[in-house]
């Protein structure tokens, strides 16, 4: 009889056992985000927060990094077995991520609806050789800033439409005094100044490469890299511009140390903010200009995506979480530091509510981005035209000297 009863005392233990809380695994997801330009790391843990209460199945550990550390933390943490399921990247390394399954194809994944609702330019970020390997999340190009306080003390009455307008007006503002260094550039040895390069080249019509080859030491890649020169040594590009990232250029640009400044989306509706910026509600934005003749605007694909890493072991979660963090009303909600990718997206009052004016610029902006080179080998090729750069601006070499050097260190 006890036999028996202790035999029932354990069978309910067990069934009671398979019904406990704790039985229930907990997915939990590495995800690697930046830590600097779009959306910011307080929007990125409350779309995760709100995930997490939709999934209480599945956790979200974060980390933050500078887009600087961004790349080589995926790879490095690719080869030691372990690191993340979702990771950020820019559109630059799909072709580096593919070519060495650093990302898994999900175009098996990708719905009809997916493909019609987001706006066709974006999905060239996830793209490589006809595949997706995730979805686009950040769809930027860089704009043109302006403080319209300024240009209204300079008689200056429209933003310019081509860049030797741009260097016209930064000229009046500087011989009127009202600003010593009217312009500011990322140019830093780093990707954002191979971003400002990008928009140059697009503007006057160059090519990075030609059958696979360097093609950006003559044509439109020469002339940009003239025009970065002559605006350096003018003194109309504020002298710290070789030194500033984008976070430095905003900064710049809030405490009202200059007319223009090239940057991302995020920064109209921070610097349009009266608790951090000087220049509140002065903040103009257009597309980057173009080349009387060559252009009518100009503009770098900056957009960046979320992927899943060949390393996850829950690529179901994590595609899940992806597709959260990507859907319309997540970006809908977040759109005042980052526009969504869903073309609908664009008439709807709630996005476009009080930045009309960035709304305006995005629509040629975004029509014209233009993309920096697709290669496996892309960050040979940037580390080289980032030291041309510097170069070339601290008048070490000339432009087509630097150049010329940087075609023949690309490992292209």
């Amino acid at each position: 009889m006890l036999k028996s009863f202790n035999k029932t005392l354990l069978g309910a233990a067990l069934i009671g056992a398979s019904f406990a809380p704790h039985a229930f695994a907990e997915t939990t997801l590495n995800a690697l985000f930046m830590a600097q330009a779009a959306y910011s790391e307080a929007d990125v843990r409350a779309m995760t927060d709100a995930f997490a209460k939709a999934n209480p199945g599945i956790k979200v550990n974060l980390e933050f990094v500078p887009y600087e550390g961004l790349h080589d933390k995926t790879v490095l943490a690719q080869g030691s077995g372990g690191g993340y399921d979702v990771v950020l990247f820019d559109v630059i390394w799909p072709a580096e991520y593919a070519t060495n399954k650093v990302l898994v194809d999900v175009s098996s994944r990708v719905t009809d609806e997916m493909k019609k609702g987001v706006l066709p330019g974006a999905w060239t970020t996830v793209q490589y050789d006809g595949k997706y390997y995730g979805m686009p999340w950040i769809l930027d190009t860089k704009y043109l800033f302006y403080n319209k306080e300024i240009l209204e003390k300079a008689g200056i009455k429209t933003p310019p439409k081509t860049w030797d307008e741009l260097t016209e007006q930064a000229k009046t503002i500087k011989d009127k005094g009202l600003l010593a260094t009217p312009i500011a550039w990322s140019w830093s040895q780093a990707e954002a100044a191979i971003c400002d390069y990008t928009t140059l080249v697009s503007a006057y019509g160059g090519d990075f490469l030609k059958d696979g080859k360097p093609a950006f030491q003559t044509g439109g890649g020469l002339d940009a890299l003239k025009y970065m020169v002559s605006s350096y040594s003018s003194g109309l590009t504020n002298p710290n511009s070789k030194e500033f990232l984008e976070e430095d250029v905003r900064k710049v640009f809030e405490n009202g140390d200059a007319a223009f400044a090239l940057n991302w989306t995020y920064m109209y509706n921070m610097a349009n903010n009266p608790k951090d910026s000087k220049v509140a509600g002065k903040v103009g934005v257009v597309p980057a200009p173009g080349i009387a003749g060559k252009s009518e605007a100009s503009a770098v694909n900056g957009s960046m995506g979320l992927g899943i890493t060949s390393a996850s072991q829950h690529p179901d979660e994590a595609w899940k979480y992806i597709t959260f963090m990507t859907s319309q009303a997540t970006q809908n909600a977040y759109a005042k530091l980052s526009l969504p990718i869903w073309a609908s997206s664009y008439v709807d009052p709630a996005v476009t509510k009080g930045q009309e004016e960035l709304i305006s610029a995005a629509k040629i902006g975004l029509a014209a981005m233009y993309p920096r080179p697709t290669t496996p080998k892309y960050q040979e090729l940037s580390t080289a035209l980032q030291q041309a750069i510097q170069e070339a601006l601290l008048g070490q070499s000339s432009p087509e000297d630097a150049l010329k050097s940087a075609a023949d260190n690309s490992g292209l």
